[in-house]
């Protein structure tokens, strides 16, 4: 895996002030917001890692960035409503600002990916930061093998990214399965329900090539890796990003802290054999 980023300017501790050029409904909870610094630099993120999003009077709260480097200067946000601040935020519109500290975190490790064949798993609004790896995936086909993406949702409602996984399905690039755990029968779902893992069992695995990559909330961590060692892949080919409630940002106020590592500078990204061991990691 890679080393910890790099020092940023300007410095980590002062938000630098972003415009939204965009808010996007995806589920009656989650909304994504298209963001530009107003300074016109890039935010200069790699996929996996995050920001410190701040709103002025309501405080600060940690973000995954949910689109690739290769998009341009502009990025994404997925934000769901879980609090005082993402409530504010929801209530905002195009032409408001955000206060915006980072990039933070140690990101996917892309020379790692390389020529590998990925099988990337998330659940929930997890697809979010998933998301940026699959742009990257998308505009840099050459890098790598075979791509298989699985997401489960609760809900059909509660489905993010609906037009784009509509395109990764049907793309030659991707390979991809979508599930629900449960669906109404008066809605008008008809694809396939059952938890995420049970979309794991019928894969064919080159083991020595695969990489998993699981993206989603804690709950589901354990059933996932369960099921992708039933199947052979090892923990040195399994990569977690892990959900941890970071203030700082710098591994300073140890709020994520994960025995003696950091979750906002030695993480959020993690090979599986560097944390399965470590108590309270999973």
């Amino acid at each position: 895996m890679i080393s910890s980023p790099s020092p940023l300017s300007p410095p980590l501790y002062l938000p630098v002030t972003c415009e939204i050029i965009s808010v996007t409904d995806l589920t009656p909870h989650e909304k994504l917001f298209r963001l530009k610094r107003s300074d016109g630099r890039p935010l200069g993120h790699l996929p996996g890692q995050f920001v410190q999003l701040s709103l002025l009077g309501w405080g600060e709260a940690p973000i995954s960035v949910a689109s690739s480097p290769t998009r341009g200067e502009l990025f994404d946000l997925g934000v769901r409503r879980a609090g005082s601040l993402t409530t504010a935020l929801h209530l905002l519109e195009s032409g408001d600002t955000v206060g915006i500290r980072g990039p933070f975190g140690r990101p996917f490790d892309l020379s790692f990916l390389a020529g590998q064949e990925l099988l990337l798993i998330s659940g929930g609004c997890g697809l979010a930061p998933l998301r940026s790896l699959i742009q990257y995936c998308q505009d840099r086909p050459e890098r790598f093998g075979t791509i298989t993406i699985l997401y489960g949702a609760k809900s059909p409602d509660r489905l993010l990214f609906k037009d784009e996984l509509s395109s990764w399905e049907a793309s030659q690039r991707f390979a991809c399965g979508v599930t629900v755990d449960s669906s109404s029968d008066t809605g008008c779902y008809d694809g396939t329900v059952g938890l995420v893992t049970s979309l794991i069992p019928p894969l064919t695995l080159d083991t020595g090539r695969t990489v998993a990559v699981i993206v989603g909330p804690p709950v589901m961590y354990r059933a996932v890796i369960a099921a992708l060692k039933q199947k052979g892949v090892p923990a040195e080919r399994i990569i977690v990003s892990l959900e941890r409630q970071m203030q700082c940002g710098v591994g300073k106020c140890g709020h994520c802290s994960i025995e003696h590592l950091t979750c906002c500078q030695d993480g959020p990204v993690f090979l599986l054999s560097e944390i399965e061991q470590l108590r309270g990691a999973l």
